[in-house]
């Protein structure tokens, strides 16, 4: 089944999908050998796996190249950060066409100016609501397969306050968006009030406030979950504060080169080499 397919039952499902954050394809792996149905590539873990921080430096190429390479890999949904659309209404179209293309099944469109910040941010600011509205219009007109998710998101609760992110939700949903998503959620209040001012709409929610439980238990359709990119910042420096002051890892910190080879696949080319007499 084509992982756009699989997102739209899931979505259908009633149950709210859990999508752990990932930088790369081995996260991705990673995180669906332990059961997850979905992945999120993170726009700001791209940014930072290529030594920027989030603040709209990537380009569109460079977070389409990392999408390909994550959606490749797995073969459950992968949902993506799609900034802003890099651009107007037309570079919007030439977005979705290009995730599209890439295997992914759905990204999230964002009604910040370009170049964008990351939404817990300060410094952000955001495009006037209709323009934002003729973005999500043309991203439902350019994609080919009627299954590719369009979300819309919104960043105007740090800019303009609560009752225009209202607003703009629902417009953005009367448009077509298939979920909306208010990004800079802070406070378990600020969830639940999400819940209930939206409750009529499919929402999508970014952070770690509470578990992932009591978040479908408040209706969400689909949760991302960022902690997982900032945990491998803490193991890794931790590693490399760990062999600078005593010359050695404590191996219990790490796996195996075999783990991460088995886990990518290294027995399936053992086996193509024996059938195709690769030497």
């Amino acid at each position: 089944m084509k992982p756009t397919k699989q997102l739209r039952q899931m979505l259908a499902s009633g149950q709210m999908i859990v999508a752990p954050f990932v930088l790369n394809a081995l996260h991705a792996r990673i995180a669906e050998s332990v059961g997850f149905q979905a992945v999120y590539m993170t726009g700001a873990g791209t940014a930072a796996e290529r030594g920027f921080p989030d603040v709209g430096l990537l380009t569109m190429t460079e977070m389409v190249a990392n999408a390909k390479f994550i959606a490749n890999a797995v073969g459950i949904p992968v949902v993506c950060d799609a900034d802003t659309g890099y651009g107007n209404a037309l570079n919007v179209q030439r977005t979705v066409r290009e995730y599209e293309a890439a295997g992914v099944a759905g990204i999230h469109i964002e009604d910040q100016v370009f170049p964008k910040k990351c939404g817990f941010f300060e410094g952000k600011q955001v495009i006037p609501l209709e323009e934002h509205v003729q973005k999500i219009r043309a991203a439902l007109d350019a994609r080919r397969d009627p299954d590719f998710v369009i979300i819309a998101r919104c960043d105007a609760y740090a800019v303009a306050g609560w009752e225009d992110t209202v607003r703009r939700c629902r417009a953005y949903a009367d448009a077509g968006a298939d979920l909306v998503f208010v990004d800079g959620i802070k406070t378990a209040e600020d969830l639940k009030s999400y819940a209930h001012d939206l409750a009529d709409l499919p929402r999508m929610y970014n952070g770690d406030l509470l578990p992932t439980q009591d978040v479908a238990a408040m209706g969400y359709r689909l949760m991302i979950c960022g902690s997982t990119i900032w945990l491998v910042y803490k193991q890794v420096h931790d590693s490399f504060e760990e062999l600078k002051r005593t010359g050695k890892v404590d191996p219990k910190r790490f796996g195996t080169r075999w783990d991460v080879a088995n886990l990518l696949g290294l027995p399936e080319v053992y086996e193509q080499e024996r059938k195709y007499g690769v030497s």
